[in-house]
């Protein structure tokens, strides 16, 4: 039995969303970050706003979208109706929830239940991994 493998490819070697679609869905899928990350640096989004962001899996239940964000800047304070975890992979991260804040370096993990208000703000140029998963969502 044979498995579907589709490895990541750069976005200006892709043809067309056809191709794109598919590789975030397939059933195996396999990422070279830092090179992902590169890529996103490398793009006009990351030169004029200091931020930019790629979904590298999309399934009906579950998204992990490579995240970049210059020194200083934030996502703004919004809530999921999902369970989310935000991974810093490079430069160091400040997560406020209502409650409390946490810093997030790299190399840290943070996971938050669903509808926990929070915003993500680079202390340092970094990038991070959000996950988010939909446990009920159906078609899997």
């Amino acid at each position: 039995m044979s498995q579907n493998k589709t490895a990541a490819t750069p976005t200006s070697a892709r043809s067309g969303h056809e191709g794109l679609a598919k590789s975030l869905t397939a059933a195996i899928i396999d990422f070279d970050l830092p090179t992902e990350l590169t890529q996103l640096q490398k793009e006009e989004a990351w030169s004029k706003s200091g931020r930019n962001s790629k979904t590298l899996a999309k399934y009906p239940d579950f998204r992990i979208v490579l995240v970049a964000l210059k020194a200083g800047l934030a996502l703004e304070r919004h809530k999921a109706g999902a369970r989310v975890s935000i991974q810093a992979l490079s430069g160091r991260l400040r997560v406020k929830l209502s409650d409390r804040t946490v810093d997030l370096p790299a190399g840290h993990l943070l996971a938050l239940d669903r509808a926990l208000e929070h915003d993500v703000e680079a202390l340092e140029d970094g990038a991070f991994l959000l996950t988010v998963s939909w446990p009920e969502a159906s078609g899997t």
